[in-house]
C-alpha cells in the first residue's frame, strides 16, 4: 500500500472538491490502487495555513511550503509527499504558481496542478526541473478539466508526432456565443456565466480570449514541444458587436466559434486564438453551451477529436485524483521486484 501525504496549496473551490473526492472515493482507490491519500497541510492566500491540522503563520507561502516539506521529509523521500497547487491563473507571468510548484521539486515533492500558468509559461522549465528532482509534475486539469487530453498522448500514442491542434477550449465563450445566437445581449450572457461561477474571477480573462490563450499555449508546450506564452499567440476576443455575428452566421447555416489553434511549421509553431466563422457540418460547430472539444492532427492517425459534454467542478477535481493516481501507479512500478 501507498500512502501519499498532501499539501495544498490554495483552497478554493476545486481544492475543496479534491478534498470531499478523496473522501467518496476512499474505498475504490485502496482496493483498486493500493493508495491512501490524507491531507497534511492548507496553505491559502486569505485565510491563513494549517499544518498536521494546527494553525500556522508562515510569512509566504514559499516559507509553508518549506516548514511543511522540512516536517514530512520522511514522505518526501519515500516519494509520498505530494503538493497540489490549484492558484488562480495569472496572466502575465504564471507567477506565485511557478515558484510554489519550484519550490515543491527543490523539496522533493510531487506536484500536480490545475493552473493553466505554469504550463503556459514555463512547462519546459518545470519539465526540467522534475526530471532533476525525479519526481512528478503534473496537470491534467489545467485544460478541459477531466477530460484526458495530456494523459492520452503521453499514455496511450506511442511513436506518435501531434502536428497541430484546434478547439474551442474556454467554456464561458462558447455559452455567450450560444446564447447570444438565440438573442440574448453580451452583458445577459456574461453575467449568466458568472453568476454560475463559470467564468474567471476576472470576466475579461474569458471574453478577451486570455484563458483560451493560456491553454493554447499549454497544449503548444506540451504537444508540439513550443516554447511560448499566451502573450506569444496571437489573440482575439469577442464582444458586444458579437452578438450580430453570431446570430447573422446562425441564419446562414455556419456558426462563430472562438477557435484555438496551434501548428508547428518546420522549427517555427504558431499559436492562434479568434472567432471564425465554421461549417454547420464541422464537429466544433455543434458544440452547445459549456461544451468543449479538441481535434489533434497527428502524422499516424490523421485527426483525433475529443469532445467535452459538460464541465464540472467535480470533472477538475477529478483530473487532480486521476493525477495522484498516476504518481501511485509510477511509485508502485519503482518498488523492489516490479
Amino acid at each position: 500500500m501507498i500512502e501519499f501525504q498532501l499539501l495544498l496549496v490554495g483552497y478554493g473551490n476545486v481544492a475543496r472538491r479534491f478534498a470531499s473526492l478523496l473522501d467518496e472515493q476512499r474505498d475504490t482507490l485502496l482496493r483498486d490502487y493500493g493508495l491512501r491519500a490524507r491531507i497534511v497541510g492548507i496553505a491559502t492566500r486569505r485565510h491563513g495555513a494549517t499544518l498536521g491540522g494546527r494553525p500556522v503563520t508562515p510569512t509566504s507561502t514559499r516559507t509553508f511550503l518549506r516548514d511543511a516539506i522540512r516536517a514530512h521529509a520522511a514522505a518526501a523521500r519515500q516519494r509520498c509527499l505530494v503538493v497540489i497547487e490549484t492558484t488562480t491563473l495569472d496572466i502575465v507571468s504564471g507567477q506565485p504558481a511557478i515558484g510554489h510548484i519550484r519550490a515543491a521539486l527543490a523539496g522533493g515533492s510531487h506536484v500536480i496542478t490545475a493552473n493553466k500558468g505554469p504550463v503556459a509559461f514555463a512547462y519546459g522549465a518545470l519539465r526540467r526541473a522534475a526530471q532533476r528532482a525525479d519526481r512528478r509534475f503534473l496537470f491534467e486539469g489545467a485544460v478541459m478539466d477531466g477530460v484526458p487530453i495530456f494523459n492520452l498522448v503521453r499514455e496511450t500514442l506511442p511513436a506518435l508526432n501531434v502536428l497541430g491542434f484546434r478547439g474551442v477550449v474556454n467554456s464561458t465563450t462558447n455559452f455567450m456565443l450560444t446564447a447570444m445566437e438565440d438573442g440574448q445581449p453580451f452583458e445577459k450572457a456574461l453575467a449568466e456565466m458568472q453568476a454560475r461561477g463559470v467564468a474567471e474571477a476576472d470576466a475579461s480573462l474569458d471574453v478577451d480570449g486570455w484563458d483560451a490563450a493560456a491553454k493554447t499555449a499549454a497544449l503548444a508546450n506540451v504537444l508540439l514541444g513550443a516554447n511560448i506564452t499566451p502573450r506569444d499567440v496571437d489573440r482575439h476576443g469577442i464582444g458586444p458587436d458579437t452578438a450580430l455575428l453570431a446570430r447573422t452566421a446562425r441564419a446562414a447555416g455556419t456558426r462563430m466559434k472562438l477557435v484555438a489553434r496551434a501548428e508547428r511549421q518546420g522549427r517555427r509553431v504558431t499559436a492562434r486564438v479568434a472567432l471564425e466563422e465554421l461549417r454547420g457540418d464541422d464537429l466544433l460547430a455543434g458544440l452547445e453551451g459549456q461544451q468543449n472539444a479538441l481535434v489533434l492532427k497527428t502524422d499516424l492517425l490523421d485527426e483525433i477529436a475529443i469532445v467535452q459534454r459538460s464541465g464540472s467542478l467535480t470533472q477538475t477535481a477529478y483530473a487532480l485524483l486521476s493525477d495522484l493516481i498516476t504518481i501511485g501507479r509510477g511509485n508502485a512500478a519503482r518498488r523492489p521486484g516490479r
